[in-house]
């Protein structure tokens, strides 16, 4: 305890703070937003060595390899193809200093410590991360779902003939078939864009 509170006097700790909306484009993970593509900025934590800037299609994470070098990893995670995961919320104790929230998207895991007087903040990512990694399972189970129904319907249908129709003009329609409503089914249930989520939990 007694370290910690000295290496936070001498200002040698690694504790995040969330930047105010106004200062986002001070930040350098602004940088590599794609802004041409409709992405926008919801939240940023900001600490000596990284930065950690939450978009409505990914988490771009400025890894810094020490807080005494500029040096800096870029790294991008979007949410359509890597799953949130196991999202927790440690709040401070009374000699703490910082609070910290934890999650894992796809294979990358995160804790990340917050200034504790910024915890109001901190709850709005929470659920905004809550409800995407809820809406992405949700989607994930009704994909499959259509994928398998779509494979009994292929089989029923094969037991059928298409009157005046070859066994290759068949099959070709069937196929066709089969792709269009595979392909109309993953643009519903794989969301790329979650910045309805951001605007309600966030920006509210």
């Amino acid at each position: 305890m007694f370290k910690k509170l000295a290496a936070d006097a001498l200002g040698l700790s690694d504790i995040g703070k969330v930047i105010d909306r106004k200062d986002f484009d001070k930040v350098d993970a602004d940088d590599y937003v794609m802004h041409e593509d409709g992405e926008k900025i919801y939240f940023i934590i900001k600490s000596k060595k990284d930065e950690y800037c939450f978009t409505n299609l990914a988490l771009i994470h400025l890894d810094g390899e020490s807080a005494i070098s500029s040096k800096r990893v870029l790294k991008r995670y979007s949410y359509a193809a890597h799953k949130i995961s196991k999202v927790y919320l440690e709040t401070a104790g009374t000699v703490d200093l910082d609070a910290e929230i934890k999650f894992h998207i796809g294979e990358a895991s995160f804790s990340i410590d917050v200034d504790k007087r910024q915890i109001e903040q901190i709850k709005d990512l929470y659920k905004a991360l809550i409800k995407i990694s809820e809406i992405v399972s949700t989607n994930d189970r009704l994909l499959e779902y259509a994928m398998e129904s779509v494979q009994i319907a292929k089989e029923s249908v094969g037991r059928f003939s298409i009157q005046n129709a070859s066994p290759a003009e068949q099959f070709s329609a069937i196929n066709e078939a089969a792709y269009n409503w595979m392909k109309s089914k993953h643009t519903e249930h794989k969301i790329k864009d979650f910045g309805s989520v951001f605007e309600t939990y966030i920006n509210h």
